[in-house]
């Protein structure tokens, strides 16, 4: 086995030029660890606001020193395995996270067992690389940051974005009666995912047209926040998955006000929530759509396409 790799790697912070394809030693795997070969790997918002530097620091530990190399989103297959490893062996097909300043976006990426599900039966690996990230946000933000239960009016900002559209239909998944946000070329296909309602944004106020919704979910901040709070049924919760952006103390003393409930929400790694998202995957519940597939070395260019903010599901990258 070859001891080096290809990665896309940056010695600076910048946009997108600062992206580059080097050649650069292949990662072992540790105790608990997984060595995975990589066919596809996603591109998240996170990963151009980890490159320009707006986010010094994505989970643990922090990798301010450079070079470094992005990526949270895998598929592919297991190359080696490290001691005390007992969920998989080499041959497995795999998908889940991994992490800068050791990222996915590489031909080999080194992750812990506990990050990662068998493929869903039926799924590729590009559609497998876009779904852990945007998945677990969606699916960890309905189940864990609230109980959503069947009935519940649930109102999705950005519903055909990455988070968004698999909320969509994990919200309905769970029976609840889903409204969303998006642009008018986008509401055929999230009526396709199950939407019951779409309001187009440019055209329509949103916090004028909603009422008694009892939960929000908003991968967008900025004054969406605020505005949410105005259709929220008395008691309801309004969970901000951004992660980034403007200061949330002043949505968060309204929300207290009302009597609502405000949730900053961050996605945690987990295989077990994979298979629970597998699952739904396999049964037809849940599908992800992927507008662009680019190689690896045109990793700059999904960065500009992602950053532009107009992209309907998934940017993957291939290896």
């Amino acid at each position: 086995m070859t001891s080096s790799m290809y990665a896309v790697s940056q010695r600076s912070y910048g946009g997108p030029e600062v992206l580059e394809l080097v050649e650069t030693d292949r990662p072992e795997p540790g105790p608990g660890e997984v060595l995975v070969r990589i066919r596809a790997a996603a591109v998240n918002p996170a990963d151009w606001k980890i490159r320009s530097g707006d986010v010094r620091r994505f989970g643990e530990p922090p990798f301010t020193e450079q070079p470094f190399t992005l990526g949270l989103d895998l598929s592919g297959v297991v190359e080696a395995v490290g001691a005390e490893v007992t969920r998989f062996r080499p041959g497995d097909a795999v998908f889940g996270n991994a992490f800068p300043p050791h990222g996915a976006h590489a031909q080999y990426a080194v992750t812990s067992e506990q990050w990662l599900a068998a493929v869903p039966r039926g799924v590729d690996h590009v559609h497998a690389a876009a779904l852990p990230t945007v998945g677990l946000t969606a699916w960890q933000s309905l189940t864990r940051a609230v109980s959503l239960s069947e009935g519940q009016r649930v109102l999705i900002h950005g519903a055909a974005g990455g988070i968004g559209h698999l909320a969509v239909q994990i919200a309905k998944a769970q029976g609840a009666y889903v409204i969303g946000t998006a642009r008018t070329g986008k509401h055929a296909f999230l009526y396709d995912l199950g939407a019951d309602e779409v309001i187009d944004y440019t055209q329509v106020d949103f916090a004028q047209a909603v009422r008694d919704v009892d939960i929000v979910l908003d991968p967008i901040a900025d004054d969406y926040g605020p505005r949410s709070l105005a259709v929220l049924a008395p008691g309801g919760t309004l969970i901000d998955v951004r992660g980034t952006g403007p200061d949330r103390s002043t949505v968060r003393e309204q929300a207290a006000a009302r009597g609502l409930r405000f949730v900053e929400f961050g996605f945690t790694p987990s295989g077990t929530d994979l298979e629970s998202i597998a699952e739904l995957a396999e049964g037809g519940a849940l599908r992800v759509s992927v507008e662009k597939v680019l190689p690896l070395r045109e990793a700059a260019e999904a960065h500009r396409l992602s950053e532009g903010g107009r992209v309907k599901g998934k940017i993957v990258l291939t290896v």
